[in-house]
């Protein structure tokens, strides 16, 4: 139980111009859609500043109401514009995202969409390497 009370696990998902948010915990769901864009015709997050603002919004919207939380272990899943895979400045680019919108710990995932077990077990694996 105290274990669960200390998790902070978020499953993201980013689309062009949106995030999809799922608190794996509470079991609390956001979507953020961007009216100014921050997705261009070569990257999904091409406006940096922009993501950042609406990222943070949907991580305020998944954790409203909770007065006291550690800072989260964020799974980002890219599910656009990924063929061939993310060159080294793409992850980092969601991996920096993810921090400043205060994650203490990013993991970068590419594939099917996940399941809230497989979300904890791939965040598990993470922490154990």
């Amino acid at each position: 139980m105290k274990k669960q009370l200390l998790s902070n696990n978020i499953y993201l998902k980013v689309t062009k111009n949106q995030f999809w948010a799922r608190h794996i915990e509470y079991q609390k769901e956001a979507i953020e859609t961007a009216l100014e864009p921050f997705t261009t015709n070569r990257l999904l997050i091409g406006e940096f500043n922009t993501a950042e603002k609406h990222l943070s919004a949907v991580i305020k919207k998944v954790h409203k109401g909770k007065w006291f939380s550690t800072s989260p272990v964020i799974v980002v899943h890219p599910m656009e514009m990924v063929d061939g895979g993310l060159s080294q400045i793409e992850e980092r680019v969601f991996k920096e995202l993810a921090a400043g919108a205060g994650a203490r710990k990013v993991v970068l995932w590419l594939g099917h969409e996940l399941s809230d077990h497989e979300v904890i077990s791939l965040i598990s694996k993470a922490n154990n390497v």
